[in-house]
This record gives C-alpha cells, sequence and structure tokens, in this order.
C-alpha cells in the first residue's frame, strides 16, 4: 500500500471516541521545559521526548531528564506508529554528538541515563558504535552515571540469515561490551500485528536479540515494551508477555498508544487503567522482575525504576 493510500485508509478509520479523561498529560514547568530543550538544542543533540511526541515529556523536562536520540533524527525505517521522520539520513553521522550529549548529561546533572538511536540501516554497524561512542564520552566526565540503552534489532547487511544472524550477534556484543545498567529492546506489538505496525522489523529476530542479550551478558538485565491499542486481544498481549519470559526478559514496559498524526495507525481501542492493572500482576505472576504498565506509559518513562 503507497503512503498516500495508507493515509486515506488511515482518515476513514478514525475512532470516532475522544481521548478518555485518563490520559491528560502532566504539562510540567515552562520555565524547565525550556532549559532542557535550548540546551538540546544548543548542542545540536535530539531526544525521543521531542522527536517521538512523548506525551510525558513536559513531566520529565521538570525533573531535568531526557531520552536521548542518537544517529540525528532521520530514521531508515518507516514503522506506522511513530512520529520520528523517515528517510535517507546523512551518510555520517554527526561526529560530536558523543561529546555533545556528555556535556548535556553532566549539565542536567543526571544521574541515570536513557539512549536510543533510530535505524541506521545505512551504517555497516547499524549504528551499534553510536552507543558505545556515546557511553565513552558520559564515562568520561563522569563514571558514575548509570545508562540503559533502547536499541535497535542490529539487523542487516546481507541478505543470508546466517551471516545476518553472525553480524546481529556481533553489533549487540560491542554494545554489551559497554557494561549498560539495561539492554532495552522493544517488541512494540503483538506478533499478528509485527508486519503492519513495525516496517523493517520482525517478532522472531526481535526476541532472538533479547535471548542473546541473555547469553552474551547475564548480568545486564533485558528489558521490553508493548504498546496496546492497535488492535491486539487480551490473550496476544498474554501470549506476548510469555515470549519475552520464554527469552528470560526481566523488565517490561506496558503502554497506550496515541496517534501522533493522521499520517499514523489510528487506535483502535483505549484500554482502561484497570486493564493496564491487570496485565501488570499478570506479567509479575510470569516472572517479571520489574513491570510498568499504565496509559502513559513508554519505555524509558521512569527509567531508572524500571
Amino acid at each position: 500500500m503507497s503512503s498516500t493510500s495508507r493515509q486515506s485508509t488511515y482518515r476513514e478509520t478514525m475512532p470516532s471516541q475522544r481521548l478518555p479523561n485518563w490520559l491528560a498529560r502532566s504539562i510540567g514547568n515552562a520555565s524547565d521545559i525550556e532549559n532542557v530543550q535550548n540546551l538540546v538544542k544548543g548542542l545540536s543533540l535530539h531526544t525521543i521526548c521531542e522527536e517521538g511526541r512523548c506525551p510525558n515529556r513536559g513531566e520529565c523536562y521538570s525533573s531535568g531528564t531526557a531520552s536521548f536520540l542518537l544517529g540525528g533524527k532521520i530514521c531508515t525505517r518507516s514503522c506506522a506508529f511513530c512520529q520520528v521522520e523517515k528517510g535517507a539520513p546523512p551518510s555520517k553521522p554527526d561526529p560530536l554528538e558523543a561529546l555533545h550529549l556528555a556535556e548535556a548529561v553532566e549539565r542536567l546533572k543526571l544521574r541515570y541515563v536513557v539512549l536510543t538511536s533510530v535505524a541506521r540501516d545505512d551504517l555497516a554497524d547499524q549504528g551499534a558504535s553510536l552507543f558505545t561512542k556515546a557511553i565513552s564520552a558520559i564515562r568520561d566526565k563522569n563514571p558514575l552515571v548509570e545508562i540503559e540503552l533502547l536499541v535497535p534489532d542490529f539487523w542487516g547487511g546481507s541478505s543470508d540469515i546466517k551471516i545476518a544472524c553472525g553480524l546481529q550477534k556481533e553489533r549487540l556484543e560491542l554494545v554489551l561490551k559497554s557494561a549498560p545498567v539495561c539492554l532495552n529492546h522493544n517488541l512494540e506489538t503483538v506478533e499478528r500485528l509485527q508486519g503492519i505496525v513495525r516496517r523493517g522489523a520482525t517478532y522472531k529476530r526481535s526476541l532472538q536479540l533479547l535471548r542473546l542479550s541473555r547469553e552474551l551478558a547475564p548480568e545486564i538485565p533485558t528489558k521490553s515494551g508493548i504498546m496496546l491499542g492497535l488492535g491486539e486481544t487480551h490473550q496476544e498481549v498474554v501470549d506476548t508477555l510469555r515470549s519475552l519470559r520464554g527469552v528470560d526478559c526481566q523488565r517490561v514496559t506496558i503502554g497506550q498508544y496515541l496517534r501522533p498524526s493522521l499520517s499514523h495507525m489510528p487506535v483502535e481501542r483505549y484500554w482502561t487503567p484497570e486493564e493496564f492493572d491487570e496485565f501488570g500482576r499478570i506479567a509479575m505472576e510470569l516472572g517479571f522482575t520489574k513491570v510498568s504498565s499504565g496509559p502513559l506509559v513508554r519505555s524509558s518513562y521512569h527509567a531508572d525504576d524500571c
């Protein structure tokens, strides 16, 4: 389906219901928000908070935190739920990105940092070195800063499955040697909806990355996140949680999908806070050590607690 056709279909299928009152967003303190935004912009950095239009960015900025986006602001993949700009990024990432990031972390006096990235399928290492350079620069200034990584699937570079699997393992191993406090990779949705929601990614590859992480660095906890409201059923959500536990994923976040624009997938259902509580209980019963489940939960929201 073409981009124009998708947009037309999405507009026609917009839910008629209003946004539920439990999805009211915290605005945050305007001066604190402006301070973080000016710092990030002044250092030519990007955050997933802004590029992904996170509903919690006001609250997070007011507390002096942000989740930094590596590799620029243009993603080589075109996921149907994500607000991040899609297209062809600059051929070379900003060589000063890691140094500027370390400066931002120091000036914001952060003790816990989340680093994520756009997908960079155009790069030989799929962007793995973006993470290692950023971690090194941050620790050069303050080795006590705890760093959580939210990584892409590091898949690409060969049509041969065995070679591609080997490359994924090499890239993941490189990142894990930097010793993050947590390795996060999101499944985003249930298996049936992967092809529609996550173009370029697959359920199997993502589970494989999480499994490999546990094998390569069992001392580093793994984490994943899913969105509800894309058309999944209750049983499919439970099955997804079981799949994650099947690869020994220890932490999980569960939140409500909110449509960023008319060109993105529509919301099929707004799950209630009580239903999120139920999924949280199920996740704990399945053996997750940390669970955050609620309508406004995002994978990096209060990351130091989950």
